[in-house]
């Protein structure tokens, strides 16, 4: 598949562009606060734009790094990007953040690639195809008592208390800085479910999005509903938990019981 092929050259590139810089000197700055992006951040979105571009020129474009044009709306396909998702990990030194490459057609994810350049791990799913860790089939973890569960979520979130609903009720939480890298190491079965409470945008969760859901899993909202993508506002509102779909619907009940003011 041309698309796929083509979000893995990106992805790839995109990401022997980030170790140049990684652990190594750059520019920062701060788009708001808590916020940065970096030189890579930029070098990388060029690298990815221009490869895909190159091959899909009337496709639509969404990047966190681009500014955003109302075209998009009006494609039934748009590349959905985020060149790296965990810059505030990748600005620490930390190997957690990721390239994240999707293709959305009519709002739904067909293409989703992520790469971690600093540990040498793509993902890549294909819709009604499967998704592959290195080329190796993942699969979810299949559904499991809730006290027994392995959550994956953000360091931020705990220590603000966010999850504090969470914490009696579920037998382990484990960090993961990017939102795409859980995503993909959630698809990889390293932990049974993942939740965020903060609003994520489209290109925090597209690619992901769809390596889990290829790999036997969801992602859903507060409302039990799948994300529909390319919307006129690519924020996503508070509230989203993946992983196999009847411990999705637990955590979504806790959530809606006690932390959803």
């Amino acid at each position: 598949m041309k698309e796929r092929d083509v979000a893995i050259t990106a992805a790839t590139a995109a990401g022997q562009v980030v170790m140049q810089y990684y652990q190594s000197n750059y520019d920062i700055r701060n788009k708001s606060p808590n916020n940065p992006v970096t030189t890579a951040d930029l070098a990388s979105n060029q690298q990815i734009q221009q490869v895909i571009k190159e091959a899909f020129p009337n496709d639509g474009w969404l990047s966190e790094e681009s500014k955003d044009s109302p075209d998009r709306l009006d494609k039934e396909r748009v590349w959905v990007v985020d060149p790296i998702d965990g810059t505030l990990e990748f600005i620490e030194g930390l190997s957690e953040f990721a390239v994240s490459i999707a293709l959305v057609e009519n709002g739904i994810p067909i293409v989703g690639v992520l790469n971690n350049p600093a540990t040498e791990e793509l993902f890549v799913a294909v819709k009604g195809d499967g998704s592959y860790l290195n080329g190796e089939r993942l699969q979810c973890l299949p559904g499991i008592t809730i006290s027994q569960v392995a959550l994956l979520v953000s360091r931020t979130e705990h220590r603000r208390g966010q999850l504090e609903g969470f914490v009696p009720l579920v037998d382990e939480l484990r960090y993961i800085g990017s939102v795409a890298y859980k995503l993909g190491k959630l698809a990889t079965g390293a932990a049974h479910a993942y939740l965020t409470v903060q609003p994520k945008n489209e290109w925090d969760i597209c690619a992901g999005d769809l390596i889990v859901r290829e790999a036997g899993g969801v992602l859903w909202d507060k409302k039990r509903k799948p994300i529909r993508y390319n919307k006129a506002n690519p924020k996503q509102p508070a509230g989203m938990f993946a992983g196999n779909s009847g411990l999705v619907e637990e955590l979504i009940n806790v959530y809606l019981q006690v932390l959803d003011d």
